[in-house]
């Protein structure tokens, strides 16, 4: 996933927005047509520059949530090495793991 994230990136050179909807929270993928219902409760949108940042910046709160449903997605993120995309991501130089959030009102 990171090497075809790189190449989409690299094609278009900057001209890309980043956005994460933390909304209904599934364990499973939004891809999935036949999903679990929410296990955590709506945590916010976010948005960036930096893939990766945004990625490491959403994991982050999803493992710092106080939300009892949180282990349901962690057990999952965990049994399918969920960081290591964005791991792959930061080696290949398509963002870094560091961001700073500024929450808008």
């Amino acid at each position: 996933m990171a090497d075809a994230a790189s190449s989409v990136v690299a094609h278009f050179k900057g001209n890309m927005a980043f956005i994460n909807v933390m909304k209904n929270i599934s364990k499973d993928c939004d891809c999935d047509g036949n999903a679990s219902a929410p296990c955590m409760k709506d945590i916010g949108i976010l948005a960036s520059l930096d893939p990766v940042a945004i990625d490491q910046a959403s994991l982050d709160l999803v493992y710092n949530s106080e939300d009892p449903g949180k282990d349901v997605l962690i057990k999952r993120i965990e049994s399918l090495h969920g960081v290591h995309t964005i791991e792959a991501a930061a080696e290949l130089g398509i963002g870094t793991r560091e961001y700073e959030l500024i929450n808008v009102d």
